[in-house]
C-alpha cells in the first residue's frame, strides 16, 4: 500500500470549518488513504481531521480585539508551524483566517511544501498590498466570489475561482415547511431569525441591541416569533444570559446549530455581518445586517477599508441590496426602523435576485477545490 497522502490543514472560524470539511470530504472520494491535521472545527474532525489545536482559540475578529489573546495565538502559530516543518504535509491548505494562516504559508512554501490559500483575502477592499505577501506565500488562492480572480489576474497570482460549497448545500427553493418541522417551529407564525454572530465578541456586542429591538418589533408586530440558532454549547451560554438581562418577557426558540434550517425557516433575519449574510442570501430571507467592533478597530478599518459594503450579498450584487448598519449607525432604532419595512413591503424582486446571486455561485466548490488541489499535486 502506497503511503497516505498527508494534507495540513487550518481553519479558524465556523465558515471555514464548513468549508474546509466539504473540501475533505470530496479529497477522501478521490483519494480514501489521506492523512488530514491542523487545527479544525467540529465539522472537519467529523471528516477525519485529526486537530491539534482548539478552533475556537482562533476565532477573534478585530485590531483591538486580537490583543488580549495574541501572545496565546502567536504561541499556537509558531507550534503549527514547527510541526509541519519537522512533519511535512504533501500540501497545506489554509483556510480563510489570513492574519495567521498568511504566515504559516510562507514558511511552509520556503521550506517546500505546496500551499493553498482557500478564500480570498478582502485584498480588493483593503491593505491591496498584501497581494504581494500572497503570491509569496501561495501557490494558489481558491476564490468564491466571481469578481475576485480578475483581481488576482491583474498582479499575476495564480487564483481559481470555485463559488461557495454553502451554494451547494443550501437548495435554489428553501423549503420553510420542511425545516420548520425539524426545529419544531410553529407552522402558521411569521418568524424573525436573530443571529448575533459565532464568535464572543460579537455575541458580547450585538445582543444586547438585537434583544432591544426585538422587543420592539414584537410590540408592534405580536405576531412575529423568534428563533436564534447558537453555533456550540458555549456561545448558548452567553447568548442566554444576555437574554435574561435585557429580554427576558420574550419567548424565544433557542436551537443548537442548524443556522441553514434556521434561515430556511424564517421569514426574516437580524444577522451579524459576515458568511451568515451569505446564507441568509442562500436561503431566501430577507435581512437586515448590523454590526460592531471596538471603537479603535472601527477607526483603524475606517481609514484602511476601501470597499463601499461589508455584506456579501451587497458585494456580489455590487450595489445595495440590503441594509447595513455598521457601527454607530447599529443602533435599536434603526434595527427596527429597517425591519419594519421588510416586514411591510413586498420582498419579491429581493428573493428573485437572491436567487440569481445564488446560481452565479453554485459552482461545485467542493469538487472545484478538490480538483485545484489534486492538479497542484499532479493526482488525478
Amino acid at each position: 500500500m502506497s503511503a497516505p497522502l498527508r494534507i495540513g490543514i487550518i481553519a479558524g472560524e465556523v465558515s471555514g470549518d464548513i468549508l474546509a470539511a466539504g473540501l475533505i470530504k470530496s479529497l477522501k472520494a478521490r483519494h480514501p488513504n489521506i492523512h488530514v491535521e491542523g487545527i479544525a472545527g467540529p465539522e472537519m474532525v467529523q471528516q477525519g481531521c485529526h486537530s491539534l489545536f482548539n478552533m475556537e482559540e482562533l476565532s477573534v475578529m478585530g485590531f483591538v480585539e486580537v490583543m488580549g489573546r495574541l501572545r496565546r495565538i502567536l504561541t499556537i502559530r509558531k507550534q503549527i508551524t514547527q510541526h509541519f516543518l519537522d512533519n511535512p504535509p504533501d500540501i497545506f491548505i489554509g483556510v480563510d483566517a489570513p492574519d495567521f494562516n498568511l504566515d504559516v504559508e510562507l514558511t511552509l512554501k520556503q521550506s517546500g511544501v505546496k500551499t493553498i490559500h482557500y478564500v480570498s483575502p478582502s485584498v480588493w477592499a483593503w491593505k491591496q498590498w498584501r497581494i504581494h505577501k500572497i503570491a509569496k506565500a501561495t501557490d494558489l488562492v481558491l476564490a468564491f466570489l466571481p469578481f475576485e480572480k480578475a483581481f488576482y489576474d491583474k498582479f499575476k497570482v495564480p487564483c481559481k475561482f470555485v463559488g461557495h460549497t454553502l451554494a451547494e448545500r443550501l437548495p435554489i427553493e428553501p423549503q420553510s415547511a420542511d425545516n420548520r418541522s425539524l426545529l419544531g417551529l410553529k407552522s402558521n407564525a411569521p418568524y424573525l431569525g436573530i443571529l448575533p454572530g459565532s464568535r464572543k465578541a460579537e455575541v458580547e456586542l450585538l445582543t444586547p441591541y438585537f434583544l432591544q429591538a426585538a422587543k420592539v418589533i414584537k410590540q408592534r408586530h405580536p405576531e412575529i416569533e423568534f428563533v436564534v440558532p447558537m453555533v456550540n454549547a458555549t456561545r448558548r451560554q452567553q447568548f442566554e444570559q444576555l437574554w435574561q438581562q435585557h429580554a427576558p418577557e420574550l419567548t424565544i426558540a433557542v436551537v443548537d446549530g442548524k443556522a441553514s434550517q434556521v434561515l430556511q425557516a424564517a421569514d426574516y433575519v437580524l444577522l451579524a455581518s459576515g458568511t451568515a449574510s451569505l446564507e441568509a442570501m442562500l436561503a431566501k430571507c430577507p435581512m437586515v445586517v448590523a454590526y460592531r467592533v471596538n471603537w479603535l478597530t472601527y477607526r483603524i478599518a475606517k481609514a484602511l477599508v476601501k470597499s463601499k459594503y461589508a455584506s456579501l450579498p451587497n458585494l456580489l450584487h455590487d450595489g445595495p441590496l440590503v441594509p447595513e448598519l455598521l457601527q454607530y449607525d447599529c443602533t435599536v432604532d434603526n434595527i427596527v426602523t429597517e425591519l419594519d419595512k421588510l416586514i411591510a413591503e413586498d420582498n419579491t424582486q429581493l428573493l428573485k435576485r437572491f436567487t440569481e446571486l445564488h446560481q452565479s455561485i453554485r459552482c461545485q466548490a467542493d469538487e472545484q477545490a478538490a480538483t485545484a488541489v489534486c492538479e497542484l499535486l499532479e493526482l488525478k
